[in-house]
């Protein structure tokens, strides 16, 4: 393909464990390209089995995420031969961590209504049986919908680590993995992140089950912590 032959035009902004995400164009609109990446202590048949998997769930995951109506970016193409996907570039956003820290020290109201958003994102995400598998802060983008004003769009980014999965378990862990990013990054804001469990809890049909394993992989992590 021409565009995978220009890389030369793109710029590299991330390089991580497994790939690389380039600043580019795509047929002239402003594109995201996320390229995986051989891992060359693997078997090269199964690092390429693995790798063909993991691109082809991060495409599913935002696929059936953009069917059921939460905001996640346009895939453009996949080029499965490379692991590559051209997504759209989702402008105008800020993320959901800069976004906090910018409030955090306020009054404002903000703040809990991007909780109650997350929350309720989360629970129809979750009701899709999708795991993003890496919820951060820095995984989700702020969109305000007017100049000033209280409504504001979530835009779900970055499901290289996503799969399907209707466990309640596999739920919980996605909860617990994005506690523990908040409350690091984002200190003393434990009231927050319960507006967000109980926007999910109000949000989601199978929110008992999901925050009953939540509970249990809290006391799990917790023993672990014990132990040292």
């Amino acid at each position: 393909m021409e565009a995978l032959e220009n890389l030369t035009k793109a710029e590299l902004v991330k390089q991580g464990a497994e790939s690389r995400v380039y600043k580019t164009t795509f047929f002239d609109r402003p594109a995201v390209l996320k390229q995986r990446f051989p891992k060359r202590y693997r078997h090269p048949v199964l690092d390429e089995k693995l790798t063909q998997r993991r691109t082809v769930q991060e495409v599913r995951a935002i696929l059936r995420c953009r069917r059921a109506g939460i905001l996640a970016p346009v895939v453009y193409f996949v080029d499965y031969s490379s692991h590559s996907i051209f997504m759209e570039e989702v402008l105008g956003t800020t993320t959901v961590r800069d976004h906090i820290a910018s409030f955090q020290h306020s009054d404002c109201q903000d703040l809990e209504v991007l909780a109650q958003k997350m929350g309720s994102i989360l629970a129809k995400m979750h009701d899709e049986d999708v795991i993003h598998g890496d919820l951060t802060t820095s995984n989700m983008l702020v969109r305000h919908r007017a100049e000033e004003g209280p409504d504001l769009d979530l835009i779900l980014i970055d499901f290289g680590l996503s799969y399907i999965s209707s466990l309640p378990e596999d739920k919980g862990v996605d909860l617990y993995v994005l506690e523990k990013a908040f409350l690091s990054t984002h200190p003393n804001t434990e009231k927050l992140f319960q507006k967000l469990l109980e926007s999910y809890s109000v949000s989601s049909k199978k929110s008992s089950a999901v925050l009953k394993k939540l509970d249990e992989v809290r006391l799990r992590g917790r023993k672990r912590s014990m132990l040292g």
